[in-house]
């Protein structure tokens, strides 16, 4: 594989990566809302281990894997903060 391929591969993976986590964040917050702490919880321990895993196989191949993943994953939240709030400004 390629540099070039290598490098947006993390980067892709870390837009979905985020765009899991932060979506995950949303869903988890509509939950403790209605009072549905016990689902919040877990799915709070899933998200967290999820991006844990994740970021642990893309550290692997290297900084800049990562620090590719970790751009994609902070572009994955400014679109959905835009997205799901457009008064808020990330």
């Amino acid at each position: 594989m390629s540099t070039v391929q290598a490098s947006t591969l993390s980067a892709v993976a870390g837009i979905v990566l985020g765009t899991a986590y932060f979506g995950g964040l949303w869903w988890n917050a509509c939950l403790l809302a209605t009072g549905r702490a016990r689902a919040a919880v877990a799915l709070m321990a899933g998200r967290f281990t999820l991006l844990g895993v994740a970021l642990t196989v893309i550290s692997l191949h290297g900084a800049g894997a990562l620090l590719l993943a970790a751009l994609g994953i902070l572009l994955a939240r400014t679109a959905l903060l835009r997205g799901l709030s457009p008064g808020i400004t990330a």
